[in-house]
């Protein structure tokens, strides 16, 4: 039986729309010079992922994505001005929809790890190596924007 215009799509097909998230990607030194790089684990499922969100209203996308970064894991460091690259990805909606999101990615020099923030305890954090770091993410582009970024 076809759909008619006026039935809602099930929770399983995408909205069609993608919107736009900001991240950022935590990056330092180790003592031997080598890169790190910072995960975090999502709230829900408990997949490796980096600091992202939505965008802040009235704020720069970078400043969203270094928000997102002290909000999610207590970092403050230098913020890119500009994306170091983008991902895809569907996000399961409080609803049960699936929701299209492009996220543009700003590389975040960590200076220093604030020990209390807002979602203190609500997730792990790792430093890992760059290498490291792409194996332990779902997204394909985003182990390819890991696995090639130079800061």
């Amino acid at each position: 039986m076809a759909k008619s215009a006026s039935q809602k799509p099930s929770n399983r097909e995408p909205d069609r729309e993608p919107r736009t998230q900001f991240a950022a990607l935590p990056w330092r030194r180790n003592a031997a010079g080598e890169l790190e790089v910072l995960l975090i684990t999502s709230r829900e499922t408990r997949r490796w992922v980096i600091p992202k969100g939505w965008p802040i209203k009235g704020a720069k996308s970078m400043k969203s994505a270094a928000q997102e970064a002290y909000e999610e894991a207590g970092l403050i460091g230098k913020i890119g001005k500009r994306p170091i690259g983008s991902y895809a990805y569907d996000k399961r909606l409080k609803n049960g929809r699936l929701q299209h999101v492009r996220v543009a990615v700003f590389g975040l020099q960590v200076e220093r790890e604030a020990e209390d923030y807002p979602e203190v305890g609500q997730r792990e954090k790792l430093w890992a190596t760059i290498t490291e770091a792409a194996r332990l993410v779902d997204e394909p582009e985003l182990m390819v924007l890991m696995a090639t970024f130079k800061p």
